[in-house]
């Protein structure tokens, strides 16, 4: 296997972007136990999105680009989404015993992410073939 440097520069350039995207939604919309985990929660269903649009339209719809994928779904998706900051935040729910809050979080979190793929995944698909 060799080392592609072209390939780590798509990828280190799309996670700068994805995790500075990540750090000011986080910044601008604070989080405190007790509460609904709005940026993380928006953070992921919207990072699920665009993971499902990049996929379906890089895999279905364009010619084959060997850093577009690394780019969009590697980098800026990879460093955009957390399920990191998701479960950090589950356990200070369940340390602060909010169970209720916390499934509703996880649920609600897989059941949109989940939606948000299917979603962007249908839009690309019923869209025309463009380049």
């Amino acid at each position: 296997m060799r080392l592609d440097r072209r390939e780590l520069a798509a990828i280190f350039a799309g996670g700068f972007v994805g995790a500075v995207a990540r750090a000011e939604l986080a910044q601008a919309v604070p989080y405190t136990v007790g509460s609904w985990p709005w940026a993380t929660f928006a953070v992921n269903i919207s990072g699920a999105f665009l993971l499902g649009y990049f996929t379906t339209r890089l895999q279905e719809r364009l010619p084959v680009s060997a850093y577009r994928r690394p780019l969009l779904g590697t980098g800026f998706c990879g460093a955009y989404t957390t399920f990191s900051t998701m479960q950090i935040e589950l356990l200070r729910m369940l340390d602060a015993n909010l169970i209720g809050l916390a499934l509703g979080y996880a649920l609600a979190s897989i059941a949109a992410g989940f939606g948000a793929v299917a979603l962007a995944t249908n839009v690309v698909r019923r869209v025309g073939v463009r380049a």
